[in-house]
């Protein structure tokens, strides 16, 4: 778990949550819910401030009040909260964040609390990132598969073959891919950048479609961490890219996705792995003339499978008013509100129904190529891993940046991610 909040932080923060709301109930008989949102695009807010909206004018005896989270402090702010008392009754979140407060009572099992409408609509291969143990701990609604961003002109005055969602390249094809537009680019160009100050999700997430699946869950429902060939695949070839071949960018391997637009935009890139919501990014900041394209992620023998970690709408255990605060997630994912939070967050929602619909399948922005590999997505490998945090931040970023950047070798990054890593995962398995 990640280290808590030094303690003037954490007194400042439970008086700024005990202004947030109010007793759940006042004299005058009105049920009051606080729901915190992360949403932090302009777009996205809009649409999650109208939906509250709506829905207060609606239910004048259930009012709900929205208060402003970070994704940068959330799972702290929220073990705080949670700890003190003090937590919002609707908690949006991400589902990869869930496992620690679910197994840790803090958060409400829903599944004899939601409608069946909603259970149906949402596939079951979503359902399963906020499954843990016999309960349901969170509603998956909006999901992000990770793509390829390509400057169109480059890509094509080249002639490597441009994938498809249904044709995409495999991982071997595409590290020769990145020499090839490499040598076209000329000196001092990359085929490929990978912004990866956050290594692991990445990682993890896309060696799905190699095979990958590091932690394995035995027979006494204990998880270990096991490197096998498939987890192989997608670290060798970004660490090839840099270090053997030169067609990777080693300055980006500290940076974030935001950070290789301009030389995107410039030229100096090819193309750059992101997740489907920087697009917004890229429409409002990329010159007047610049060309770009949507690709599908490399694939392996798995298909173009690769796990996400939805975000997530949960209630308190805490909440006084869970059936109410259930029945608020159900309007704000009926099908429609779906769709209009999905397109302010440049995502997609797990919803079969919002899925469908046409503006979600427009070739404008790539919404169509990212709406075709919403069906192979699957729950991210450290999904339910009690742990999971403190084992990504002590020992696995650190492994698999210096393993990018070529100061460890393959051997030494297994035996780090296993050898420390279980020593990790075991203290919170005893």
């Amino acid at each position: 778990m990640r280290a808590r909040l030094l303690p003037a932080a954490v007194a400042a923060l439970a008086l700024l949550l005990t202004g947030c709301g109010g007793d759940g109930d006042r004299a005058d008989g009105k049920i009051r819910l606080r729901f915190q949102s992360l949403a932090w695009q302009k777009e996205s807010v809009d649409a999650n401030k109208e939906l509250v909206k709506e829905w207060n004018e609606a239910h004048p005896d259930i009012q709900v009040e929205y208060v402003q989270g970070s994704w940068d402090s959330v799972h702290d702010q929220l073990l705080t909260s949670f700890e003190g008392g003090e937590a919002p009754d609707i908690i949006h979140d991400a589902s990869d964040d869930l496992a620690d407060f679910a197994y840790g009572g803090y958060l409400a099992d829903l599944t004899d609390l939601l409608p069946e409408r909603l259970k149906a609509d949402i596939p079951r291969q979503s359902w399963r990132t906020t499954t843990f143990g016999d309960g349901v701990y969170g509603v998956p609604f909006l999901q992000e598969p990770r793509v390829l961003i390509a400057n169109k002109k480059i890509l094509d005055a080249s002639g490597v073959r441009v994938p498809t969602a249904g044709r995409p390249w495999s991982w071997e094809e595409f590290r020769q891919v990145t020499k090839d537009l490499t040598e076209h680019m000329g000196e001092g160009k990359y085929g490929i950048a990978w912004p990866l100050k956050e290594p692991v999700s990445v990682t993890l997430n896309l060696g799905l479609s190699a095979g990958g699946q590091l932690f394995h869950r035995g027979d006494d429902g204990k998880v270990t961490v096991r490197f096998t060939e498939g987890d192989a695949v997608v670290p060798r070839t970004v660490h090839d890219q840099v270090n053997v071949d030169r067609s990777a960018s080693r300055s980006t391997l500290g940076t974030g996705g935001s950070d290789t637009l301009p030389g995107l935009f410039g030229g100096k890139y090819a193309m750059v792995p992101l997740g489907f919501s920087y697009r917004q990014q890229i429409v409002q900041q990329a010159p007047e003339g610049f060309e770009w394209t949507v690709l599908p992620p490399p694939a392996g023998p798995g298909g173009p499978a690769q796990g996400v970690s939805p975000q997530t709408l949960s209630v308190a255990e805490d909440s006084p008013y869970k059936k109410e605060a259930a029945r608020f997630i159900d309007f704000m994912l009926q099908p429609r509100n779906m769709v209009r939070l999905a397109r302010g967050d440049w995502m997609l929602p797990t919803g079969t129904e919002a899925l469908d619909d046409p503006a979600l399948h427009t070739d404008k922005d790539g919404w169509a190529t990212g709406a075709e590999l919403a069906r192979h997505l699957r729950s991210a490998p450290a999904q339910s891993v009690r742990g999971y945090p403190e084992w990504k931040d002590k020992v696995a970023t650190p492994a698999y940046q210096e393993y990018y950047s070529g100061a460890i070798d393959a051997d030494e990054l297994r035996a780090r991610l296993v050898e420390d890593g279980n020593l990790v995962l075991a203290r919170y398995q005893r």
